[in-house]
């Protein structure tokens, strides 16, 4: 038998024993912090020019691969193989410093402070147009930096390893990393959907699924209880392999990523000389102008739709309709909003008062989703009964059984698929169970609380420093932090269910409250009220990219605390990056000019000087308030059921889907209702078939890549002022 490389022997570590390859290495973090900042610099561009920042997880992760495969063994062809958990040490580490900008406020909170602020409503602590220094920038980072990272470590557990939120963007990050590595990736699935996979597998094979007729083969088989086990072949009466070659489904999977990729990245490159494309008005010139009814044929917006899923894009497509086919026209025909009002203006147009509506159905969806599953887990830990758990034990003996079965024929089918060794590369578990890695892999919980109290004294400390006492006094802060934890927990949750974290929204959220808190004659109001939400945003940002990066290491095996520290490492060069790259950005352009708008920062201030002074729009909180209750009840009877397997579930919308639908225009949401159609059919016609899943998310993944990278094409275009029409 001929000896196995190490690159074969790092593919063979079974998901159980991943944790404890070596994850925190010198060249891991230097490709980290080189790789954010590369997103960085493309963030810091696109959010002063539009407030998009993007967390760029699966870019991040191809170039780490593609580097440490190709690159550097030809450097030092003698160093260890690069393993899937190191990749995800990688990319957690670039996705960190890649976030700053919008993390720590440099595309909306700061600009906003800067430009826009008044002498009267900063309480006589600032000009408008005072710049701030180097040094206050790094100590304002350094406020924000942490605290978000540390509240969200104790909720892993219950939205990623005992809820299984879907957290699309982690999911298609662990999927596409696995793809390259060619290593082993967690399945967790219902019983529903083990019986169709398992049904599938047997109309494939009408016959008999023959073991090889190699006796001592045969006897492995019977005395193996998991991965390791021998191949199955698949005949037919003619004697064909039904069953795919993994190489072909390899080479297959490589040249879907290359022509989407090839796709996307042309889309990309056009829609920079011919911008109109990025905004049809399919729907006629009167709803594209007062109510934003264009089509945006984004190949990155149908691929996150693709990730996402019918269901969930189904949701934000009711939220749009309501939103922008409902409300919005309501509020301008009764005239809550005044007529002439711009679509766009978040203080007086239509926009800014679906807002609250929007924010109401979150929140009320959120809050009453996180009681009802506390309750259940409450409930179930004091009531369980050591005989119940022991019979439910002996029934799921035989689901466990099919599990096991149904793994090893599809590792079987999968056997060749990468042409350097012989790999398992699915693991199948029980969607019922909690898969957990060994506890010295986690991160401890005296770490966590005393994180989470250096750095909330750390944040105190400095925004004290920076803007006195008098203006922000304790009292504030402390409730801010407070806030956020509650709002990182909003965030966390909206993101694991529609890929997208509604950090603006939760900003909003903090502003709304502490326009109830703060005394609205208080000198330094507005910038209480803007420093506040700054906090509440950070927070919410950090803890929920965390979150999808978690996701993306516990369906590899990666080390908990790895990630961990590497989402610190980053955050600390972020700060000084982050700090950096303003000053540049403040000295160089003319902001706020016609190239760099800053939209971010304009809510920012907006939001502040309306919950300060105006309140609410007219009507805007009598709506709020019923589409709050009417979302609060859905969403107790969705969570109430939700593990009992009814149908009817289904046509329950999250509320959270739904309100993120109403917040973002309308063309974002139908492009992604289109990629959650396809992903509907292509699933529907393959049910059952894993290798499908997979090259479904490494299609919407070429579509993503492709469009991310070519915007740093775009943003070099825009710096020499390349013509376009």
């Amino acid at each position: 038998m001929p000896q196995s490389t190490p690159s074969q022997e790092v593919q063979r570590v079974p998901w159980d024993n991943k944790p404890a390859l070596k994850q925190i290495t010198l060249r891991a973090t230097i490709a980290g912090i080189a790789i954010g900042s590369l997103v960085l610099t493309s963030n810091f561009q696109f959010g002063l020019q539009t407030g998009w920042v993007s967390m760029m997880s699966l870019p991040s992760a191809l170039l780490a691969c593609a580097f440490f495969k190709n690159i550097w063994p030809l450097i030092f062809p003698n160093d260890r193989p690069f393993s899937d958990v190191e990749n995800v040490y990688v990319q957690s580490m670039a996705v960190a410093v890649g976030t700053g900008p919008l993390a720590f406020g440099f595309v909306g909170v700061i600009p906003a402070i800067e430009k826009f602020l008044t002498n009267d409503e900063s309480g006589g602590l600032r000009e408008q147009g005072q710049s701030f220094t180097f040094r206050e920038l790094l100590i304002w980072s350094t406020a924000l930096a942490f605290f978000g990272i540390f509240f969200a470590v104790p909720l892993r557990k219950q939205v990623i390893v005992r809820e299984k939120l879907p957290f699309p963007s982690g999911s298609a990050t662990a999927t596409l990393i696995s793809v390259l590595n060619g290593t082993e990736i967690l399945q967790e699935v219902s019983k529903s959907e083990l019986l169709e996979m398992r049904q599938r597998r047997l109309n494939e094979c009408p016959e008999v699924l023959q073991p090889n007729r190699d006796p001592e083969e045969t006897d492995y088989l019977m005395n193996s209880s998991h991965s390791e086990v021998g191949d199955y072949t698949a005949t037919s009466q003619d004697g064909s392999s039904i069953l795919s070659t993994g190489s072909e489904n390899y080479r297959a999977n490589i040249i879907i990523l290359l022509k989407t990729f090839v796709v996307s990245s042309l889309y990309t490159m056009v829609s920079y000389f011919v911008p109109v494309i990025r905004s049809i008005p399919v729907f006629g010139k009167y709803l594209s102008n007062n109510y934003l009814w264009n089509f945006q044929p984004s190949p990155a917006y149908i691929g996150q739709g693709i990730i996402m899923g019918l269901p969930t894009v189904s949701y934000m497509l009711i939220g749009c309709f309501l939103g922008w086919g409902v409300l919005a026209p309501l509020a301008r025909y009764k005239g809550w909003v005044p007529p002439d009002a711009d679509v766009h203006d978040w203080e007086e147009g239509v926009q800014g008062w679906i807002l609250w509506s929007s924010l109401s159905i979150m929140v009320a969806d959120s809050v009453v989703a996180f009681i009802v599953v506390t309750v259940k887990s409450i409930v179930k830990f004091i009531l369980i009964d050591d005989k119940a758990a022991l019979l439910n034990n002996i029934i799921d003996d035989t689901f466990q059984s099919m599990l096991l079965e149904e793994e090893r024929a599809i590792n079987s089918s999968r056997r060749n698929t990468y042409v350097d060794g012989r790999q398992d590369t699915v693991r199948l578990v029980s969607r019922d169970n909690e898969i957990e890695v060994d506890s010295k892999h986690l991160v401890r919980y005296t770490t966590v609380i005393s994180g989470c109290l250096v750095s909330s004294i750390i944040c105190i400390v400095s925004i004290i420093y920076l803007f006195g006492i008098q203006v922000i006094p304790l009292y504030a802060i402390i409730t801010a932090l407070i806030l956020a934890l509650f709002l990182s927990i909003l965030g966390i949750r909206a993101l694991g269910e529609t890929d997208l974290n509604p950090v603006s929204g939760i900003g909003k959220i903090s502003q709304l409250i502490f326009a109830f808190i703060i005394p609205r004659d208080r000198p330094g109001s507005v910038l209480m009220n803007v420093v506040s939400g700054g906090i509440a945003e950070a927070s919410a940002q950090q803890a929920g990219d965390l979150m999808q990066d978690l996701k993306t290491g516990h369906l590899l095996g990666a080390s908990p605390r790895a990630q961990f520290c590497a989402q610190l490492i980053g955050a600390c060069w972020s700060i000084i990056l982050s700090s950096f790259m303003y000053l540049c950005y403040n000295k160089v352009y003319s902001i706020p000019s016609e190239q760099f708008r800053i939209p971010t920062a304009v809510v920012w201030i907006d939001c502040a000087r309306l919950v300060t002074g105006k309140g609410l729009p007219d009507k805007a909180l009598e709506c709020s308030m019923i589409l709050g209750v009417i979302f609060a009840v859905l969403s107790l009877i969705r969570n109430t059921y939700r593990d009992y397997g009814y149908g009817w579930i289904l046509y329950i919308p999250s509320g959270v889907a739904v309100g993120v639908g109403i917040f973002n225009s309308p063309s974002f949401t139908i492009a992604r209702f289109i990629g959650g159609w396809a992903s509907h059919f292509w699933l529907k016609n393959h049910r059952g078939d894993l290798n499908a899943k997979t090259k479904m998310i490494v299609f919407s993944s070429g579509l993503v890549l492709g469009e991310g990278i070519f915007s740093v094409i775009n943003m070099v275009f825009i710096c020499l002022n390349v013509p376009h029409y």
